[in-house]
């Protein structure tokens, strides 16, 4: 009954999904600032930077599932 014990994140993977998900935000929060139906920058800023959270969070599950999926095809491989 001994399983082992295999870590899944690594300091590397860590670093990877961070950069990419603040490239991500910051792409997105640049995007989202033309769209934003305000003349207020205050307002612009905050709604872009709300927007760009809630779909930086979505990508963030999609790079997970991604490694999941894509650890799962490689085990099922061997």
């Amino acid at each position: 009954m001994a399983q082992s014990e295999q870590k899944f994140t690594s300091p590397t993977s860590l670093l990877v999904d961070a950069i990419l998900v603040i490239g991500f935000f910051v792409y997105m929060y640049g995007v989202l600032t033309k769209h934003v139906p305000s003349n207020d920058p205050k307002m612009v800023m905050l709604w872009a930077a709300l927007t760009s959270a809630c779909m930086t969070g979505v990508f963030w599950l999609a790079v997970q599932m991604f490694r999941v999926v894509f650890r799962a095809q490689r085990a099922a491989k061997k």
